[in-house]
This record gives structure tokens, sequence and C-alpha cells, in this order.
């Protein structure tokens, strides 16, 4: 799989994107791969520690993930986080994908960036299910797991269905009014009294594209982890918030049940991102 980098054939909004660097612990770049563009964030650190690679959720740029980055990088752990076709700085797809095309890509970004050793992975909701696909397609990359607010997929204790139709829209990430009525409902927690989260939440991030958004539901339909999770050789933690109205705490429970090496800790609040 051919990768480069040609930020020169970017539009010009979207080199801006790429050049820029993301507050002051982030630089980015966009690579190709396969003829896809996707914008890839990087923190830095002190060298000899395990880089930790995140998948983010359904519709969100790795602009979500910048303070807990900076959090990482404090602690000497260097983080690795890039926008899905159609959402931020990426490129739309031209063809639909799966989690399976999506693990490869992932892997090829870590040898773009010359990282042959395995990295831990974690993956918060939409991306705990590509974090899941990314640890069975690729268990000798993957040292340990984090799966935060996600589930086996199909297989699945359903959320709340006010919640479950908002989330299908992408429209949070465009109107930041939608976002202020609907964060509660959304994420629960602490959401729930205190609008000001949901802007600083929504605040740095670039919209997804209407089809990236689609085509991230697209790849998670009839997508299941149900059947190989006992397979998984990684010491895994599962994260579920006890108020978490799209995906219930007893997703997690699943989770660990199923996943040999698995430890959940519940925390008493909802979920940060989705």
């Amino acid at each position: 799989m051919a990768v480069a980098t040609r930020p020169d054939l970017m539009p010009l909004d979207a080199r801006r994107m790429c050049l820029k660097a993301i507050g002051s612990v982030m630089r980015t770049e966009t690579i190709y791969i396969g003829g896809q563009a996707l914008r890839v964030g990087i923190t830095s650190a002190p060298t000899g520690r395990r880089p930790l690679l995140l998948f983010n959720g359904i519709g969100a740029s790795l602009e979500a993930v910048v303070p807990f980055a900076n959090e990482m990088r404090a602690s000497g752990i260097p983080c690795i986080v890039f926008d899905v076709p159609g959402v931020g700085g990426s490129a739309p797809s031209r063809l639909p994908y799966r989690f399976s095309g999506l693990a490869r890509i992932a892997a090829s970004v870590l040898d773009h960036l010359e990282i042959a050793d395995p990295v831990d992975v974690l993956g918060v909701s939409w991306g705990g299910a590509l974090a899941q696909q990314f640890a069975r397609q690729y268990p000798e990359r993957c040292n340990r797991l984090i799966l935060a607010a996600t589930s086996p997929g199909a297989i699945m204790v359903p959320g709340r269905f006010d919640a479950l139709v908002k989330m299908v829209s992408p429209r949070r990430y465009t109107d930041p009014e939608f976002m202020a009525r609907s964060a509660g409902q959304l994420y629960g927690g602490a959401f729930r009294n205190d609008p000001e989260l949901s802007e600083s939440l929504m605040r740095p991030m670039a919209p997804p594209s209407s089809a990236g958004y689609m085509m991230q539901i697209a790849a998670m339909l009839g997508w299941t982890s149900i059947h190989w999770l006992h397979r998984l050789p990684q010491p895994t933690l599962v994260l579920m918030g006890k108020d978490d109205p799209i995906v219930p705490e007893i997703n997690g429970r699943i989770l660990a049940q199923l996943i040999p090496t698995a430890r959940l800790v519940t925390i008493d609040d909802g979920i940060c991102s989705c």
C-alpha cells in the first residue's frame, strides 16, 4: 500500500489544517495511503515510552483528544491519532469501507511513522469497535487495549432511543444550539447540568462531511466482535460510564466477560465523546 506525504495536492483549506500545530502539543501532517488523504496528529514525548494509538468516536476529529494527549505527553507517553476519511482534515473516501479496511489504514499509518514495535491502543465508542478490530487483525502490533464507552457491535444492549436518534445525524457537530440542547441526552453525566461542557467539546472540532459521517455509520452495520472476543490475547481495560445514554454499562460487562484478560472499571458519569 503506497504511502506518501503530498500536502501540495490538498485543497487550500485542508492544507492550512494539516500544516498548523494543534495547540502547543500536537503536530499534524497529511499523508496519502492508497490515494486516500489522511490527517495524522502526533505528540512527541521522551523516547523509550510505548506510543498510544487513539481511535476517536464517530464524527469526532483529532482535536477532540488534544487535552487527553497533552496529559499523556506530560506523563511521557506519545500519542498518535488520525482523522478517518471524511472527518476533520481527511478527505472523504471514494468507496464505502469496513472496520477491517480502517484497521489496515491504521497499520499503514504506523508504518509511515516508522513504528514497528507494538503500540497500546485506546478506542472510544465507535472507535472502540475499531480498536477491537485492530487488536484482532494485528495482534502483533497491539500490546494493550483500552476500550471506553463501547460494545461488541451489532450484538449489544442498545441505549436510549432518543439518544440514538440524535446520534445518527451529524447535526450535533454543525449546529451549536442543537448540541447545547441535546448534550445531556447524548452524553449523560456532567453534560446534563453544564451546557458549557458541550461548547468546550465541540468548539475546536471541524465538523465531518455528511458523506463521511454516513460512511462511518455504514462501516459498523452488521459488524460484531462477539464471536472472537475470547481470542483477543491483549491485556484489556474496559471503561464504562454508569450514566451513558448511548452505550449502557452492561455492554462493558459483556466485553470484560468475554475477553480473557479484561478488567472492567465503571465511572459514575456519562461519556466524554461518541
